[in-house]
C-alpha cells in the first residue's frame, strides 16, 4: 500500500488530506517507520488515524531532529555520499540501491616514511635574502629563497584512501520508497527503500566504542536479502583475498612521493554475520545469498605507530579489532556507540526556532537558504560542525587534516595535509568553546611532535634556538618549506600553533598540562628571540623574511616576501605574551620573562593606512580593491584578541574597513573566518549574510565558494575547515569570552529573535548551561562556575539574580587571571587616515564572585 491508495481511502480521506496537503515529507517518514515494523497491513484504522495525527500535531518538534534527509542515492558524486567516522575510521556512504559504496579511510594510512625536509642551504644565504628585502628588491629575494630555503626534498606526503568495499544487489534496478539520511544525533547514516512489497534497511556506524565499521542490512521479509562483496582500491599494486573462514581483506603500502619511499602498510578486513540465508566465497569476494540480515563489520589498520616509528603490525592489528567486535551483537554495539557518541555531541543544543522551510530534503533546503527564512537549517549546519569533528578527531588518533578524515583520491587537492596557516587551526576553533575540549588533544599532540622535529628546522636552516615551522606539515612532522618561497617563506606556522597549547589551558585551567607543555610554548618564542632583526630605518624588530599568507602586494611586482608583516608581528607579540604569562604561572625563568617584555615592546606596532584599513604590510601598500580569500592581518581580531573594541577602537574600526574593502564571497573556508570577524565586529547582520554565503550550492557564488549537497564545505573542492570555522562563528555571535568577559548575544542578527543555547564553554572554566533570549533581549541566563573566580559578564539588557544577589557593576580590569587581555601597543596611524571609532550597542558589565561548583541563574528585569 503506498501512499495515493492511504490518500483515497474514504474512513479517514477528509483528515489526511489536510495532513497531506501541509505534510507530505511527514506522512513518506511516516511510511518509512510503519513499513520498517512491518505493521502497514495490520494497523487498524483508528491506530492509524491517532498515529498520523499525533505525527502531524508533533511535527513541530519533529524536524527539530538533526538529520541531513535525502530522496535519492548520491550516484557516483562523492560530495553526495555522507560521512561517518570514529576519528581512526572515516567511511562515506553512498546509499546506491544497486551497487552500495562504502569509500574507506584510515587516520595513518599516508603517502612516505619518517624523513625530515629541511633545506640546508638555507643558513648561508638568509642573510642575503633579509639583505634583499630590506633594499625593495623582493623578487630578487624571492628568487634566492626558492634556491636555498625550499625544499630540494619532499613538499609534504599525502594522506590517502584504503580503498572502497562494494557491495552489489542484483535485480533491485526498480525501487520505490527511496530515503536516505544521517542523523548526527546518532552518528547514524540510515538507507530504506522498497522493492516491490519487500523493504530493504541499511544502516550504518562507524563505532566510537570499537574500532570497526559496523553495516547492519535487513529485508522486511525472511530470506530475501542477497548481495556480493568486494573490495576495489586506486593503487595500482594491491591485494584482494579470502580466508577459509570468510573473511574479505585488502592490503597494500601507500605511494612513493616526492623522493620519499612509501612504507606504510595497511590491512582491511570485511566480515559478515548473517540472520539466515548462506555465506560463500571466491578468491575476491563474498556472497550472501537468501539472507533475512547481514551485519558486515569493516576493520582497518595500519604498521604505523607515530610519526617516526612504523614498526607496528597492521595484520594483528586488524585481526584483533575485528575478533573483539564480532563477538558483539549489532544491538549491543549500537547502543554502546550511540552512548560514547552523546557523551560528546549533547553536551550542546542550539534551537533558533523552526519554519516550514525544514520540512524539505537537505539538498533542497541548501538551495533555497539564500531566499528563505530557514533557521533550523543554521542550527543543523552549527551541530554538523560538531558532528564532523567528533568523528575525525579523538584523543590518540591523527588530528582532523583539510579533508577531516576522508578522502577518495591518491593524490587529492593540497595532499589533504595540514596547512598551518589557517586551516588547520581553523579545525580546531570549535574544540574548546563548544565543549568538545577533550577531541582538540590530537591537534594538541600534533604541535608538541612539531616542537621537537621543528627544533632541527630552526637550528639547521636559521641558526636559531627553540622550534618553528613553516606553512605545511604532514603525518611526519615535517617542517621545512614547501610549494615556493611565495607560499612557504613564512615562519609562524609554529608561532600560532603553539597558541592552541594556551587557549587549552586557558578553557580548562589544567596547571599540569599547562607545565607539561610549557616546553613548546617556551620554544617557539625562543626562536623568535633569534629571528628577530632590526629594520634599519624603522628601528622596530620584524621579521625578515616573512610574507602575509598567500597574498602579495602590487608595490612588491608579485612577490609576496616582505619584513615586518602585520599577521607576523601579531604572532611574535602573542608567542611572547603567551610564554610570558605561562612562565610567571608557573614560576619559571624570570630572566626570559624579562628578555620577551622588553622585545615585545620592540616590536613593530600596527598601522592604520591612508584608506583608513589595517594595513597588511608595514608600508602603506593596500589595495582596497584586493579581494584575497586570505585576510591574514586581521588575525589580531580573531582568533587573537590583540583588537578589541573597547580597548583600541581606532584598530577595531579600521578592521572592520579592511573586511568591507576585501568583499565577502571567497573561497568557503575565507567565508567561515569572515563569519568569525563580522561576529568579533557585533554586527551579528553581516555575519548572518556570510552564512546565508557559505550555505549556497557550490557554482551560484560567482568567484566563490558554497556547500556540497552532503553539506561538506566547498573551497572548492572540498575543504573542512569551512564547516569547523562556522560553527566557530555561529557561537562567536552568541557568546564570546576573548575580550575580559563573557559577552552574551554580542553579534545577533535579527533573524534569530529568538532562541537558546545551551552547554557553551568559556575561558576560565565557565559553562553557559543555558541561555535564552526572546524579542532579541536576554531572558534567562544559567551559568556554572567549575572552578570559580571573578564571573564578568557583558549582557545586552538589565538581569537580575534569582537569588536575590545584587548584581556589582565591573571596575577596573577583570581580576580572574584567566580573562587577563595584554595591552595592545598603540596604533600608528597615517597622517591621511580620517578613522573614527565606531559606535558600539549599549551593554551592561557585571561582576559576580564564584566559588568551585557554584551555578549562577539570572532572569531579565
Amino acid at each position: 500500500m503506498d501512499v495515493n491508495t492511504f490518500y483515497d481511502m474514504n474512513f479517514f480521506s477528509k483528515i489526511f488530506k489536510c495532513i497531506f496537503n501541509t505534510y507530505f515529507l511527514q506522512l513518506k517518514h511516516l511510511q518509512h517507520i510503519i513499513n520498517d515494523q512491518n505493521q502497514l497491513f495490520t494497523m487498524k484504522k483508528t491506530s492509524i488515524i491517532i498515529l498520523l495525527l499525533g505525527f502531524s500535531i508533533g511535527y513541530s518538534q519533529e524536524i527539530q531532529n538533526l538529520k541531513l534527509l535525502y530522496n535519492q542515492p548520491s550516484g557516483d558524486i562523492w560530495e553526495n555520499a555522507l560521512p561517518i567516522g570514529n576519528g581512526r575510521l572515516g567511511a562515506m556512504i553512498y546509499g546506491n540501491v544497486e551497487t552500495e559504496t562504502i569509500q574507506l579511510n584510515e587516520h595513518t594510512v599516508w603517502s612516505g616514511s619518517p624523513n625530515n625536509n629541511d633545506n640546508p642551504l638555507a643558513l648561508e644565504a638568509l642573510p642575503e635574502i633579509r639583505k634583499l628585502i630590506f633594499e625593495g628588491k623582493h623578487k630578487e629575494a624571492e628568487k634566492l629563497a626558492n634556491q636555498a630555503i625550499i625544499t630540494k626534498k619532499s613538499h609534504g606526503q599525502i594522506f590517502q584512501p584504503v580503498g572502497n568495499l562494494n557491495l552489489v544487489f542484483d535485480g533491485q534496478e526498480n525501487y520505490t520508497n527511496y530515503h536516505r539520511e544521517l542523523d548526527i544525533e546518532k552518528a547514524v547514516a540510515k538507507t530504506t527503500y522498497n522493492v516491490g512489497n519487500i523493504t530493504y534497511t541499511r544502516e550504518t556506524f562507524a563505532s566510537l566504542s570499537d574500532r570497526v565499521i559496523v553495516m547492519r542490512i535487513s529485508a522486511s521479509k525472511p530470506n530475501n536479502l542477497s548481495f556480493t562483496a568486494k573490495y576495489t582500491s586506486p593503487y595500482e599494486k594491491k591485494n584482494f583475498s579470502t580466508t577459509p573462514n570468510k573473511d574479505l581483506n585488502i592490503s597494500g603500502t601507500t605511494s612513493n612521493h616526492e623522493t620519499v619511499k612509501g612504507m606504510v602498510r595497511y590491512k582491511g578486513i570485511t566480515r559478515i554475520k548473517l540472520n539466515g540465508g548462506s555465506l560463500s566465497s571466491t578468491d575476491t569476494e563474498l556472497s550472501v545469498k537468501n539472507a533475512t540480515t547481514a551485519t558486515i563489520y569493516i576493520s582497518l589498520a595500519t604498521n604505523f605507530n607515530n610519526y617516526k616509528d612504523i614498526s607496528g603490525d597492521e595484520n594483528k592489528r586488524a585481526l584483533d579489532y575485528m575478533n573483539k567486535a564480532f563477538s558483539k551483537s549489532y544491538s549491543n554495539m549500537l547502543k554502546n556507540h550511540i552512548t560514547a557518541y552523546q557523551k560528546y555531541f549533547n553536551r550542546v543544543k542550539l534551537d533558533l526556532g523552526t519554519t516550514p522551510a525544514a520540512n524539505l530534503p537537505t539538498d533542497e533546503r541548501l538551495k533555497n537558504f539564500r531566499n528563505t527564512n530557514d533557521p533550523q537549517f543554521v542550527s543543523l549546519y552549527y551541530q554538523y560542525g560538531r558532528y564532523l569533528l567528533i568523528s575525525s578527531s579523538q584523543p590518540g588518533g591523527q588530528p582532523a587534516n583539510l579533508q577531516g578524515i576522508w578522502n577518495k583520491n591518491i593524490n587529492p587537492a593540497w595532499d589533504s595535509k595540514y596547512t598551518i596557516n589557517i586551516n588547520a587551526e581553523m579545525n580546531y576553533w570549535p574544540a574548546e568553546k563548544t565543549n568538545l575540549s577533550e577531541l582538540h588533544q590530537p591537534f594538541l599532540q600534533m604541535v608538541e611532535d612539531l616542537s621537537t622535529t621543528g627544533q632541527e628546522t630552526a637550528k639547521t636552516m636559521y641558526g636559531a634556538r627553540g622550534w618553528m615551522a613553516h606553512h605545511n606539515t604532514d603525518i611526519w612532522r615535517a617542517t621545512g618549506a614547501v610549494d615556493g618561497a611565495f607560499w612557504g617563506l613564512w615562519t609562524a606556522g609554529g608561532g600560532w600553533a603553539s597558541q592552541h597549547l594556551w587557549d587549552h589551558y586557558l578553557y580548562t585551567g589544567d596547571k599540569a598540562f599547562l607545565a607539561s607543555v610549557y616546553p613548546a610554548i617556551k620554544g617557539a618564542a625562543l626562536f623568535y628571540v633569534d629571528f628577530l632583526v632590526e629594520h634599519p630605518t624603522l628601528k622596530w624588530l620584524v621579521i625578515n623574511p616573512g610574507n602575509s599568507p598567500e597574498n602579495a602586494p602590487q608595490a612588491h611586482n608579485g612577490s609576496s616576501l616582505d619584513a615586518g608583516t602585520t599577521m607576523d608581528t601579531q604572532i611574535v607579540f602573542d608567542v611572547f605574551s603567551t610564554t610570558i604569562r605561562a612562565a610567571q604561572i608557573l614560576k619559571e625563568d624570570a630572566t626570559l620573562i624579562d628578555s620577551l617584555k622588553q622585545m615585545r615592546s620592540r616590536l613593530a606596532p600596527m598601522h592604520i593606512g591612508k584608506n583608513n584599513q589595517l594595513q597588511e604590510w608595514l608600508d602603506d601598500i593596500d589595495n582596497p580593491n584586493d579581494n584575497h580569500r586570505h585576510v591574514s592581518h586581521l588575525y589580531g581580531l580573531f582568533p587573537s584578541n590583540q583588537i578589541s573594541a573597547y580597548k583600541t577602537p581606532e584598530l577595531f574600526a579600521a578592521s572592520k574597513n579592511t573586511l568591507l574593502q576585501r568583499g565577502d564571497v571567497s573561497t568557503g573556508w575565507s567565508m567561515g573566518w569572515k563569519i568569525n570577524w563580522w561576529a568579533k565586529l557585533h554586527d551579528g547582520n553581516h555575519a548572518y549574510s556570510l552564512i546565508k554565503n557559505q550555505l549556497t550550492p557550490l557554482g551560484i557564488n560567482k568567484g566563490g565558494g558554497g556547500t556540497y549537497n552532503n553539506l561538506f564545505d566547498a573551497h572548492p573542492p572540498f575543504q573542512i575547515d569551512g564547516n569547523f570555522g562556522c560553527t566557530s562563528g555561529i557561537t562567536e555571535m552568541l557568546v564570546q569570552s576573548s575580550d575580559g568577559a563573557i559577552h552574551l548575544l554580542p553579534a545577533l542578527p535579527d533573524v534569530w529573535k529568538d532562541g537558546t543555547i545551551k552547554g557553551i564553554r568559556a575561558r576560565g572554566g565557565f559553562e553557559v548551561v543555558e541561555m535564552q533570549w526572546k524579542d532579541a533581549k536576554l531572558t534567562k541566563l544559567v551559568v556554572k562556575s567549575t572552578f570559580g573566580g571573578n564571573l564578568r559578564l557583558r549582557l545586552p539588557n538589565a538581569m537580575k539574580q534569582i537569588s536575590g544577589t545584587d548584581l556589582m557593576d565591573a571596575k577596573g580590569e577583570n581580576p580572574n587571571p584567566f580573562y587577563f587581555v595584554n595591552e595592545t601597543p598603540q596604533a600608528i596611524i597615517s597622517e591621511k587616515s580620517t578613522i573614527k571609532p565606531l559606535e558600539l550597542k549599549p551593554t551592561i558589565l557585571v561582576d559576580i564572585p564564584t566559588k568551585k561548583g557554584n551555578t549562577i541563574t539570572m532572569v531579565s528585569k
